[in-house]
C-alpha cells in the first residue's frame, strides 16, 4: 500500500511538471494545453476513483485549459488531500465471544 501511495505521488508530480512546461514555450504552449487538458483529466480520474476523482478531473481540466493557471500543482494537491489531509476512518476491532 505504501509503495502504491508514493508511486501515485511520483506520477502526479510528473504530470504537474508536464502541465507547467507549456507555460515556458511561447506561442505554442496554449495550443499544447488544448491537447493536455483532456489527457490530464482522464489520468486524474484513473488515479483517484469515485466522486472525488471525478471532481478532481474537472478541476484539473479547467486548470490546464485556463490561461496562467498551469502553475497550480493539481495532481500533487489531490495526492495530499487523499493521503494526508483527508480523515481516514479508524478501524475498530469487534470482539466476539463464542459459547460452546
Amino acid at each position: 500500500m505504501k509503495d502504491e501511495k508514493y508511486k501515485v505521488l511520483r506520477q502526479g508530480i510528473i504530470f504537474d511538471l508536464i502541465g507547467m512546461v507549456s507555460m515556458v514555450i511561447p506561442m505554442v504552449g496554449p495550443f499544447l494545453d488544448i491537447i493536455w487538458a483532456p489527457f490530464a483529466a482522464k489520468k486524474m480520474n484513473e488515479m483517484y476513483k469515485g466522486t472525488e476523482g471525478k471532481i478532481a478531473s474537472v478541476v484539473v481540466f479547467l486548470e490546464e485549459i485556463l490561461p496562467f493557471t498551469d502553475v497550480i500543482p493539481t495532481f500533487t494537491l489531490m495526492w495530499f488531500y487523499t493521503y494526508v489531509w483527508k480523515k481516514q476512518p479508524t478501524p475498530h476491532t469487534i470482539e466476539v465471544e463464542v459459547n460452546e
